[in-house]
Protein backbone atom coordinates (compact mmCIF):
# COMPACT_ATOMS: atom_id res chain seq x y z
CA UNK A 1 0.00 0.00 0.00
CA UNK A 2 1.25 3.35 -1.01
CA UNK A 3 1.28 4.94 2.57
CA UNK A 4 2.29 8.72 1.51
CA UNK A 5 -0.78 8.69 -0.67
CA UNK A 6 -3.15 7.08 1.76
CA UNK A 7 -5.34 9.87 2.98
CA UNK A 8 -6.15 10.11 -0.64
CA UNK A 9 -7.04 6.52 -0.52
CA UNK A 10 -9.91 6.91 2.00
CA UNK A 11 -10.92 10.45 0.07
CA UNK A 12 -11.50 8.57 -3.15
CA UNK A 13 -13.47 5.53 -0.92
CA UNK A 14 -15.43 7.70 0.97
CA UNK A 15 -16.53 9.64 -1.99
CA UNK A 16 -17.45 6.68 -4.12
CA UNK A 17 -19.34 5.72 -0.77
CA UNK A 18 -21.23 8.94 -0.86
CA UNK A 19 -22.29 8.94 -4.52
CA UNK A 20 -23.02 5.29 -4.88
CA UNK A 21 -25.49 6.12 -1.75
CA UNK A 22 -26.98 8.57 -3.55
CA UNK A 23 -27.67 6.90 -6.68
CA UNK A 24 -29.00 4.08 -4.50
CA UNK A 25 -26.51 1.29 -5.57
CA UNK A 26 -24.88 -1.68 -3.51
CA UNK A 27 -21.59 -2.24 -3.58
CA UNK A 28 -22.35 -5.25 -5.64
CA UNK A 29 -24.49 -3.23 -8.12
CA UNK A 30 -22.24 -0.50 -8.83
CA UNK A 31 -19.57 -3.66 -9.01
CA UNK A 32 -21.70 -5.55 -11.52
CA UNK A 33 -21.92 -2.11 -13.76
CA UNK A 34 -18.34 -2.02 -13.87
CA UNK A 35 -17.21 -5.43 -14.03
CA UNK A 36 -15.48 -6.00 -10.53
CA UNK A 37 -15.98 -8.10 -7.82
CA UNK A 38 -17.95 -6.82 -4.65
CA UNK A 39 -15.05 -7.46 -2.99
CA UNK A 40 -12.93 -5.35 -4.92
CA UNK A 41 -15.37 -2.90 -4.39
CA UNK A 42 -15.41 -3.05 -1.01
CA UNK A 43 -11.59 -2.62 -0.62
CA UNK A 44 -11.27 0.29 -3.03
CA UNK A 45 -13.85 2.09 -0.72
CA UNK A 46 -12.20 1.27 2.26
CA UNK A 47 -8.92 2.58 0.88
CA UNK A 48 -7.58 -1.20 1.43
CA UNK A 49 -7.37 -1.42 -2.48
CA UNK A 50 -5.92 1.42 -4.81
CA UNK A 51 -8.01 1.66 -8.19
CA UNK A 52 -6.32 1.70 -11.41
CA UNK A 53 -6.78 5.13 -13.70
CA UNK A 54 -9.74 2.81 -15.83
CA UNK A 55 -11.37 1.39 -12.86
CA UNK A 56 -11.58 5.00 -11.48
CA UNK A 57 -12.91 6.35 -14.82
CA UNK A 58 -15.38 3.48 -14.82
CA UNK A 59 -16.44 4.09 -11.21
CA UNK A 60 -17.13 7.94 -12.03
CA UNK A 61 -18.77 7.05 -15.63
CA UNK A 62 -21.16 4.78 -13.35
CA UNK A 63 -21.94 7.27 -10.89
CA UNK A 64 -23.11 9.88 -12.96
CA UNK A 65 -20.17 12.26 -12.11
CA UNK A 66 -17.04 13.32 -13.31
CA UNK A 67 -13.91 11.52 -11.92
CA UNK A 68 -12.76 14.66 -10.48
CA UNK A 69 -16.12 14.39 -7.96
CA UNK A 70 -14.08 11.12 -6.65
CA UNK A 71 -10.80 13.04 -6.01
CA UNK A 72 -13.07 16.69 -3.59
CA UNK A 73 -12.01 16.74 0.26
CA UNK A 74 -14.79 16.89 1.93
Amino acid sequence: MDTKHYKTYVQIGLNILYYRKQQGLTQENLAEIIDITQQHMQRIETAHSIPSLPTLLNIADALGVPVEKLFERR
